[in-house]
This record gives C-alpha cells, sequence and structure tokens, in this order.
C-alpha cells in the first residue's frame, strides 16, 4: 500500500497512534489527500485547514466521523471502503452471538480462575438459537450477511431500516415490534442523528427478558448507561459488543457483569480483509490525484 502511494505522491506518515485534532489540524495544510481510519475526526476545522485536499480516504465502511458537508462545500471527494469487509463483520457477528448465548466467554473465564469444578448436567446452561427470531436493526449489506447467516442456526429473521426494502432475506416490521418479538437483536445500522441512542431505557424496556442484543454497528448508537441498568436489572438476558460510546473507554459497569461479551472493535480484522480495505483506500486517492473517477465514493 505504502509503495502505491509513494509512486503516486509524496507520502508524510504518523504512526504514533492517533494524531492529535490540533496536530493534524496543523499537519493537513499543503496535503492534496488525506488516507484516514475511523478514529480520526476529520471536522470542519480539518477539512478548511486543507486547502488543497482534493480527497478524503477512510479505511472504514462508515463516515460518522467525516464532516460531508463541509467536504463537499470544498469540494473534497470522500471515499470509504465497503463490500469488501461485510462478511467478516458478519463472521464476526455471529461469533458475538454464538459467544453470548452460550456463554463461551463467560466459561473461559470461569475455567482460567480455576471455577470448573467438574461436568453437571445443569452447569451454566445457554441458550439454543433456533426457532427464535434474529431481529436486524439496519438492513444494509453488513445486516443481510447476517441475516443470510442464520439459517444455518435455524433462526427466522426480521429486519427494520430507513428503507423498510422488502426484502426474501427477512420480515421488515417496526422497530417496536421487531424488540418486543425477536430473541436476539442485532444493530447494523449507521450512527445518524436518527440512529443515536436508539437503544435506550425505553426500548430496552420493551425486549423480552430472554432476549439478547448485539451492537456490531457504531458504539453511540447504544446508551451503555441504559445497557448497564437493563443488565443489571435483567431486562435483558446479555449482551455482546464490539463498539462502545467513548472508545476506547468502556463504561465501567459493563466490565463488572457475567453477562456481556466485549471484544475490542474486532469487526473488520481479519489479516485478508484489513489488507484489502488498506489498499482500496490507496487506490481511491491514486485514482483521485491522477485525475480519474474514485472507485468507491460516498
Amino acid at each position: 500500500m505504502l509503495a502505491k502511494l509513494q509512486g503516486a505522491c509524496d507520502v508524510e506518515m504518523y504512526q504514533d497512534g492517533d494524531l492529535p485534532h490540533a496536530e493534524l489540524v496543523a499537519h493537513v495544510s499543503g496535503k492534496q489527500a488525506l488516507l484516514s481510519v475511523v478514529t480520526d475526526t476529520l471536522d470542519r476545522a480539518v477539512i478548511e485547514a486543507g486547502r488543497d485536499l482534493k480527497v478524503i480516504s477512510t479505511i472504514a465502511v462508515g463516515y460518522n466521523n467525516i464532516d460531508i458537508a463541509a467536504a463537499r462545500e470544498r469540494g473534497v471527494i470522500v471515499t470509504n471502503t465497503p463490500d469488501v469487509l461485510t462478511e467478516a463483520a458478519a463472521d464476526l457477528t455471529w461469533s458475538l452471538i454464538l459467544g453470548m448465548t452460550r456463554r463461551i466467554v463467560e466459561g473461559d473465564r470461569l475455567v482460567r480462575r480455576g471455577g470448573w469444578k467438574g461436568f453437571t448436567l445443569d452447569f451454566m446452561l445457554g441458550t439454543d438459537l433456533r426457532g427464535k427470531q434474529l431481529g436486524i436493526v439496519g438492513f444494509g449489506r453488513i445486516g443481510r450477511a447476517v441475516a443470510a447467516k442464520a439459517t444455518t442456526f435455524g433462526m427466522k429473521v426480521a429486519s427494520t431500516s430507513r428503507t423498510g426494502q422488502a426484502s426474501d432475506l427477512a420480515e421488515a416490521m417496526p422497530l417496536d415490534r421487531l424488540l418486543t418479538t425477536s430473541g436476539v437483536v442485532s444493530l447494523h445500522c449507521p450512527l445518524t442523528a436518527e440512529t443515536k441512542h436508539v437503544i435506550n431505557q425505553a426500548t430496552l424496556m420493551r425486549m423480552k427478558r430472554s432476549a439478547y442484543l448485539v451492537n456490531a454497528s457504531r458504539g453511540p448508537v447504544v446508551d451503555e448507561a441504559a445497557l448497564v441498568w437493563a443488565l443489571e436489572n435483567r431486562v435483558i438476558a446479555g449482551a455482546a459488543l464490539d463498539v462502545y460510546e467513548r472508545e476506547p473507554e468502556i463504561h465501567r459497569g459493563l466490565l463488572a457483569l457475567e453477562n456481556v461479551v466485549l471484544s475490542p472493535h474486532l469487526g473488520s480484522s481479519t489479516i485478508e480483509t484489513r489488507t484489502t480495505m488498506i489498499h482500496l483506500a490507496a487506490d481511491n486517492i491514486v485514482a483521485v490525484l491522477a485525475g480519474r473517477p474514485p472507485i468507491t465514493p460516498v
């Protein structure tokens, strides 16, 4: 990837973790292209400081960290990396579902601390997926890929999305009905003003007490304080999270609970997927700097 970029332009790299916002504003001056990740806040201040910017290429499918309106005003092309991470993210979702409902992570912790005393018939019973409904909130590429795997586990699928489009993979229904009828609710919606805290105390109370919540979309879609309350009071049976409201900070209440699976934002983190994402992001920059249309514009 680096060689590809160096063949098209001079490259300035920052390798010491996240670049502080003030430094990013200072460094973007004079640059024509910006290669970013989801933790970079590319707000109006950054975009206006980059007076020579032609393209912002993010190594992610989501772009809620980029001020799209400001980029459009200044004629800056924004690109992302859709499609290539769909299956990896869907696989991770199912890993979370299985790890949570079969108590695999909880069991691992128990074994490691010497708490397992041997096999008994009623020890650490989980719950079957077969015959239950998987409710998917956000039915884009990743949501549909998750739904496509549901038949393997004998689950029927319900979905709700902004478009409300019909699909052979799922029954479309309003959010409230989906929450009240699903055994597992899996979140795959983008982060917008409408979806922030779509899972809150009120919506959690609409879920079954036997239901599980999965979030592999964006952290602020879930009100973490409300989720802690719901888990502590057994309003729902459990949760599995790959993303958090204030990454990498995690609500202390979540850390103390056994009925929660927590993973460190691993949705697309396979060698093959991340390599493909990085190369696509670089190809978008090379194309724009060469005067060609980008491959995957937002």
